[in-house]
């Protein structure tokens, strides 16, 4: 079972499942998630091969929905889900696999089709980091700044590193091999006749015109929103704004 941080208690409402993206963790959720628990139960899982959740030597997304099913079943067997990245890839299987499992679904800044850019030299600067030189976050930025120059995102890495044990929180090497399996999406059959959003970042090109008619035959019901000023980070650039639109989806279903 994936390793799950619970914001909340149940209530008449379906819980919220927030699924976070490569590299990421349940915990980078926590402000976001914390607010909306305000009217719901939160469940944060950590995905396989991140923070807390077991290692696997696979990361395919047939695998990730499984492991998100298995979550599912064990908090009452319905959600609304936010996916995030990886996270949205995971969840539209989860949603395409399982549809009786998921209320309403979120899909944040990615399509379901395959990417060409790779995201392995973050894999390779977290890889170069001397840990054993390592006391605190700010030295293992310091140093993933000659291969990472953007201040954000060695923050963000930093956020998956154990100082104490000296070690990432990533499975990098399962990662770096199944690659090719999380830029790309499963070859499925089958529909999620739910209601959907696919929420975007105005200045990002995660989702594009060229992608809808994709969406669209697997998921008929699918809206589209975009966050001005936001990028594909866009829950962490415009949390307020993220928070607002999933609230809002949510409710008209209520």
């Amino acid at each position: 079972m994936l390793n799950t941080i619970l914001h909340g208690t149940p209530t008449d409402r379906p819980p919220l499942l927030i699924v976070h993206g490569l590299y990421g963790s349940g915990r980078n959720w926590g402000v976001i998630a914390r607010r909306l628990s305000d009217e719901r139960q939160v469940i944060a899982p950590d995905m396989r091969n991140h923070g807390e959740s077991p290692w696997r030597d696979s990361h395919g997304y047939d695998d990730m929905a499984a492991d998100l099913a298995a979550v599912i079943a064990a908090h009452g067997g319905r959600c609304d889900v936010v996916g995030h990245s990886m996270g949205g890839k995971a969840a539209m299987v989860l949603a395409l696999k399982h549809p009786d499992m998921i209320n309403r679904l979120i899909v944040a800044d990615i399509a379901p089709v395959a990417y060409t850019h790779s995201q392995i030299q973050f894999i390779e600067a977290m890889r170069a980091v001397d840990l054993s030189a390592v006391t605190k976050r700010s030295e293992a930025a310091a140093q993933l700044a000659a291969m990472v120059p953007d201040p954000s995102l060695q923050s963000f890495f930093t956020q998956s590193l154990d100082i104490a044990e000296k070690r990432w929180r990533l499975n990098l090497d399962a990662l770096a091999a199944e690659m090719s399996k999380i830029l790309g999406f499963p070859d499925i059959e089958g529909q999620f006749d739910g209601e959907t959003l696919f929420l975007s970042g105005a200045a990002s090109d995660y989702v594009r015109p060229e992608h809808r008619g994709r969406i669209r035959a697997l998921f008929p019901k699918a809206r589209f929103a975009k966050i001005p000023g936001a990028g594909h980070w866009l829950h962490a650039e415009k949390p307020r704004e993220f928070e607002a639109s999933v609230r809002a989806f949510l409710d008209l279903g209520t």
